[in-house]
């Protein structure tokens, strides 16, 4: 280990305000969290909320508790790169750690590593941290890491330490037999000694003096010093013969690799540590990677692009949304949604299943679209969506946004398959990441952080992200998450060509992004250009109405700044099932088109009409009707409509077995157009009478952990913590008589005693220390200021629990006064 430098040091003080110049220095976590002030204890309890669940009763419980591997593996993990980094220096040094033999592993000895890294400067920051979130206690000349953040980070042969380090000598010669220890020691050129311990220290300090080791290295054959090399950075094992190559013989000879296992060779951390100059790590990161602006874009270029994607996100999330209206998929027996589901959503949208996927999602993130929960269970519109489709453009892009950046459903694992291998479905119950909405948010403050206009290198980005909060384990969903929030952001609008909008960072700021988007989106256009190929030209986003209608009339052809429809017979079939006349959408055409109705379009309306109802499809099963018996000649005739199961009734009747929904589909697919009737013969007009969900509302986030708690909840907390801890730390007086009960139980005495004890207090205003058993039998000690007693209860001020409280006297086990520097 790396020697202390006996230089003096100009270096700021890690110590906690609390903690007195000069005073004791704790000797326990408890110690060391008791001297904090409520500042520095509420800080605590905000860095790490899962310690108030439930709050403590006291200090001691706080350090147990901030001390239990889930509550460190959890602190551990949000910890930035360097304090990481300090964390598992701490873990290979010695236990406690001077503050200059940290320094050292983490910027190198003097003189050893050329240029500064950037180390010292930063290290009281990183280890300032580590105090605030208790994984280290202690003065700067005995630092000691939490034992189980220790264990988690320290080396072991099955878990190697991320420093690439391995065990120490003594540790790596424990179980090697005294004899041998000799022989290492003699090969060494080091003097015999009575006994291993004796022996193994004589050996680290060989291994620990950088003259004597250069010494010894120097003896050592070139080979040698390849075999050195290729372990020193880890990791530290390597595969030896039974007859090993002389070098490594050699080497093994003296100590320099110790066995591990009867095949593999160690190199213990003594030698490492020499030959790396006394660094823990090949490449320390004090500074984070700054994020810069790789390209620069007008801030008017930028809204103004992502402001075509933010109306062409709304256009999407409506259009998938009302595929959905009159038939939605079903709902997987596991939940989800099947894959040729979101196959077929793809193509009514027009792109691949990923992007499909998210705009799945967001639409149930957002509470649009969620499952029917009938016994046919199927996915449709909330009546949500309706209300929605009533709000301004601006503003249903913030309903949008707004459930798309605390959400943590991740639709990029969509096709995945999970630990099981099963495939996880969009909509599906295993889709939630708790960490998303953190990752999400993260990204756009970096972005944030630019110039306007500012678009950064997405490596330069995840390399920020990761030193933030570096990978522990092999998992990359962080990383994962943040390419995901780039490319979500750039389709939904937040983003324009990389840099934050000026509505995505009002979105950020937990302003209203409506009134920023709203001058940049178009103003909706109440009319269409026809065209003689059966076209028209929507040269904008339409009003609601014609929009509406058009949907029914016509087929999308294409999309982008115009929208292309294309009238085809099924087209306006579909109208006139909808109930319009042709005379109706003739009208319409003329009274919202701004160039005449073709000719062609007004033939195909009238042809479509002429022949629309002329057969009348009914339920016999079905039944086929029309006036003219020469048509229905012609259906029997034609071989398509064998899969009917069509026969004669009568000379105007055809009956089938199919059912009415299908007689209809195979007629229209024969060329016919065909309507349905009722029961009482009269046409039944399809309108678009959408099916809708009950009520239902959005999807709750996941969230990462417990819940940041507010100054209320953090000031309570802290009061209690610090009222248990004068209860259980209170002096009592020594009882007269020698007292027989083990020390630190629950007092005992008399009904009498008890009574008299607590009425003197009462009239002196003193506080005591009682036994208490409550009704559910939980015993416990408390300090009461008594002020009244009578009745059989003794009411007053509990310390304790900081409050007034009464309690039956009949379950006072005890009473004892404080000692009289604790009253």
């Amino acid at each position: 280990m790396p020697e202390p430098s006996t230089e003096p040091s100009t270096r700021p003080s890690t110590q906690p305000s609390s903690q007195p110049s000069g005073g004791t220095a704790p000797r326990s976590l408890a110690e060391a969290l008791r001297a904090r002030d409520d500042v520095a204890l509420a800080a605590l309890l905000h860095a790490r909320p899962d310690l108030l669940n439930p709050v403590p009763g006291d200090v001691t419980q706080l350090a147990t508790r901030a001390g239990t591997r889930a509550s460190v593996v959890r602190a551990l993990d949000r910890l930035d790169r360097f304090a990481l980094q300090t964390a598992e220096a701490l873990a290979v040094a010695p236990d406690p750690c001077p503050y200059p033999v940290l320094e050292s592993l983490l910027a190198g000895e003097n003189g050893t590593t050329g240029e500064d890294n950037g180390a010292r400067a930063a290290l009281p920051r990183a280890l300032a941290t580590l105090r605030d979130q208790a994984l280290v206690w202690g003065d700067d000349d005995r630092l000691r890491l939490v034992r189980t953040a220790r264990e988690l980070l320290a080396p072991s042969p099955t878990r190697p330490s991320p420093t690439g380090l391995g065990p120490t000598v003594a540790e790596a010669t424990a179980g090697m037999s005294p004899t041998r220890v000799q022989e290492i020691v003699a090969a060494a050129g080091l003097p015999a000694t009575h006994d291993p311990v004796s022996a193994v220290t004589a050996l680290t300090g060989l291994f620990t003096d950088p003259e004597r080791m250069s010494a010894l290295l120097d003896q050592a054959p070139a080979e040698a010093h390849q075999v050195l090399g290729r372990l020193v950075w880890g990791p530290p094992y390597g595969e030896v013969t039974p007859d090993p190559a002389p070098p490594v013989r050699w080497l093994r000879d003296r100590g320099l690799l110790l066995p591990a296992t009867a095949r593999t060779v160690v190199l213990p951390r003594e030698v490492a540590l020499y030959l790396r100059g006394g660094l823990a790590h090949r490449t320390p990161e004090p500074v984070a990677p700054p994020v810069t602006v790789h390209r620069e874009h007008r801030p008017q270029l930028v809204d103004a692009n992502a402001a075509g994607q933010a109306l062409a996100a709304l256009s999407t999330v409506e259009e998938l949304v009302k595929s959905w209206e009159h038939t939605g998929p079903p709902v997987l027996r596991a939940g989800g949604l099947a894959v040729r589901d979101l196959k077929r959503a793809a193509a009514t949208l027009d792109t691949a299943e990923g992007p499909a996927a998210f705009w799945i999602e967001l639409a149930y993130a957002a509470g649009l679209l969620a499952s029917d929960g009938e016994a046919d269970e199927r996915y449709a519109p909330t009546p949500a969506f309706d209300d929605w489709l009533e709000l301004p453009p601006a503003e249903r892009w913030s309903a949008l946004a707004a459930a798309w950046l605390p959400a943590t459903r991740t639709a990029g694992l969509v096709g995945e398959q999970d630990s099981k291998g099963r495939t996880l479905p969009a909509l599906g119950p295993e889709l939630d990441r708790s960490a998303a909405a953190e990752v999400r948010r993260r990204v756009l403050e970096l972005l944030a952080a630019l110039p306007e206009g500012g678009s950064p290198d997405p490596d330069n980005l995840l390399d920020r992200l990761a030193w933030e909060r570096p990978v522990r384990g092999t998992s990359d969903l962080r990383a994962r998450l943040a390419h995901w929030t780039l490319t979500e952001a750039e389709v939904l609008g937040v983003t324009g060509r990389g840099a934050l909008s000026a509505h995505g960072r009002a979105l950020l700021e937990h302003r209203d992004p409506a009134p920023l988007l709203a001058p940049l989106l178009p103003e909706p256009v109440d009319h269409v250009l026809l065209q003689a190929d059966l076209t028209a030209v929507a040269p904008g986003p339409l009003r609601r109405p014609l929009g509406d209608v058009l949907a029914v009339l016509a087929e999308v052809e294409s999309k982008g700044g115009a929208t292309v429809y294309r009238f085809t017979p099924g087209s306006v079939r579909r109208a006139l099932d909808a109930g319009h006349t042709a005379v109706d959408l003739q009208a319409f055409l003329t009274e919202h088109s701004r160039t005449p109705v073709p000719q062609p379009l007004s033939y195909l309306i009238d042809d479509v009409a002429r022949r629309h109802g002329h057969l009348r499809v009914g339920a016999a099963s079905s039944y086929v009707r029309c006036d003219d018996d020469g048509m229905l000649n012609e259906i029997l005739a034609d071989k398509r409509s064998a899969g009917l199961g069509l026969r004669r009734l009568a000379p105007t009747v055809l009956a089938a077995q199919a059912e009415p929904t299908a007689l209809l589909d195979g007629l229209r697919a024969m060329g016919y157009a065909p309507a349905a009737e009722s029961r009482t013969g009269d046409v039944m007009v399809t309108r678009a009478d959408a099916h809708r969900t009950p009520a239902r509302s959005a999807p709750e986030p996941v969230p990462d952990g417990p819940p940041v708690p507010d100054e209320t909840l953090l000031g309570a907390a802290v009061r209690a913590i610090r009222a248990g801890d004068r209860a259980a730390t209170a002096v009592r007086k020594e009882p007269a008589a020698p007292s027989t009960g083990v020390p630190g139980e629950l007092p005992r005495t008399s009904a009498a005693e008890t009574l008299a004890t607590v009425q003197a207090a009462a009239l002196t205003g003193s506080a005591v220390w009682i036994g208490y058993v409550n009704a559910d039998g939980a015993a416990s000690q408390r300090v009461i200021a008594p002020v009244r007693v009578e009745g059989g209860f003794v009411t007053g001020y509990d310390h304790t629990a900081d409050e007034v409280r009464t309690y039956a006297l009949h379950r006072i086990t005890g009473v004892a006064e404080l000692a009289e520097d604790h009253v």
